[in-house]
């Protein structure tokens, strides 16, 4: 680990906790690739709790608010801003959460997620509004609507430090309740919602490529668009 992480008190309780045998994977994480790659390997969790980043990693289980914050944490580790940003859908959906950071003045994101074009993006998008618009038309239910239609302003985790999120599951709540208070940001005016189209078989199939089913919000069923 870096002097410059070595430096930063937020990680000491996480760093003296992290079990020896996992030390060196986290110090592995060195880009936000490698931080979505073990996303990836991460079983991806359809109980109703939170796990903190400590827990992320012990028990290698978490979904996509989980991943969020963990991811959030390991990029903090390695020079960037702990921000992450509320994606909001309809009534028929879950939310997306994602760790967002900055390279070269363009913005990406790391995620963890049940659908497989949820995940990673390239930081190559000007504006938060950008990168959160390249999830649109892979942000939809498993019925095929595509349900994406507001997002939040980036919340930065650094504000939760006095509640120990890296280590205490709990403080999660906490960073649940601030999201649902933060601005949010429409993406979609009534005229474009109304006529919106499902997205097709194939894309679907895709989408839900390895997923949990049990994992999956289940939407109210309604007769697809042509």
């Amino acid at each position: 680990m870096s002097q410059r992480h070595k430096a930063d008190p937020s990680f000491d309780v996480f760093n003296d906790l992290v079990p020896r045998s996992d030390a060196r994977r986290v110090a592995a994480l060195t880009s936000p690739a490698r931080i979505q790659k073990f996303l990836d390997g991460v079983q991806y969790s359809e109980e109703v709790r939170y796990r903190c980043p400590l827990s992320v990693l012990k028990d290698r289980k978490g979904h996509c608010f989980d991943g969020a914050v963990f991811a959030a944490a390991m990029l903090r580790r390695i020079g960037h801003k702990p921000l992450i940003v509320d994606l909001i859908p309809n009534e028929n959906d879950d939310d997306h959460i994602l760790a967002v950071y900055k390279a070269r003045g363009h913005w990406g994101a790391v995620a963890k997620s049940n659908f497989t074009g949820l995940r990673y993006r390239e930081p190559v998008f000007r504006t938060i509004r950008e990168l959160v618009l390249s999830y649109f038309e892979d942000f939809f239910n498993s019925i095929g609507e595509k349900t994406l239609r507001a997002y939040t302003r980036p919340l930065d985790l650094r504000t939760f430090d006095p509640l120990d999120w890296l280590v205490r599951d709990v403080a999660l709540d906490a960073i649940g309740e601030r999201l649902d208070e933060i601005r949010k940001f429409r993406v979609l005016t009534p005229a474009m919602i109304r006529h919106l189209s499902f997205a097709d078989e194939r894309s679907v199939r895709a989408g839900l490529l390895g997923a949990r089913v049990d994992g999956l919000f289940k939407p109210v069923h309604q007769k697809k668009k042509s």
